[in-house]
C-alpha cells in the first residue's frame, strides 16, 4: 500500500471534508444563498461570496471525466506502486474532484473515459485521514 501525503492543518477551508473521511463519507459544501456546489472545498462560495454553507454528503459514484497514468515515480510513498492513475471524477452531484483509480489490473488499459466508479477509503499506515479512491462498478 502506498502512503499518501496526508493533510496538514490547521487548514480551515478543508478540514470538515477530511473530517468526514474518516466516517467514509465524502462530504462537499453548497451554497445556501446561491446552492452553487463548491470544491475544492472552501469556507466562502467561489460564486456569490456568502460564508453560509450547507455540508452535503456524495453517494459517491460517479464517471472518470479524463486520466493519466503515472509510470515512472520517485516520490517516497508511491514508487511501489508502479503504473497508477491519476483521474479527474465527475461526481453525480455535480462537481469534479482528482483522484485515483484503483482495483484495477493494469491502469493503461483498464480506465476509460466514461466508465463508472464508486468512491473508496484508502486507510493509511501513518495518519489519520482515509483517502478517497475510486473504483469501477
Amino acid at each position: 500500500m502506498a502512503q499518501r501525503p496526508q493533510p496538514r492543518f490547521p487548514e480551515p477551508n478543508t478540514e470538515p471534508y477530511w473530517e468526514a473521511t474518516k466516517q467514509n463519507e465524502l462530504r462537499y459544501p453548497v451554497c445556501t444563498a446561491c446552492e452553487t456546489i463548491i470544491f475544492t472545498p472552501r469556507r466562502h462560495c467561489t460564486d456569490c461570496g456568502s460564508q453560509d454553507l450547507e455540508w452535503k454528503v456524495s453517494r459517491g459514484e460517479g464517471t472518470v471525466y479524463t486520466f493519466s497514468v503515472v509510470r515512472q515515480n520517485r516520490m517516497p510513498g508511491f514508487v511501489d506502486l508502479g503504473a497508477y492513475s491519476v483521474a479527474y471524477i465527475d461526481l453525480d452531484e455535480g462537481f469534479r474532484m482528482l483522484s485515483g483509480v484503483i482495483g484495477i489490473e493494469d491502469p493503461t488499459r483498464d480506465i476509460h473515459i466514461g466508465q463508472r466508479v464508486r468512491v473508496e477509503f484508502e486507510e493509511q499506515e501513518e495518519g489519520e485521514y482515509p483517502i478517497p479512491l475510486f473504483r469501477p462498478i
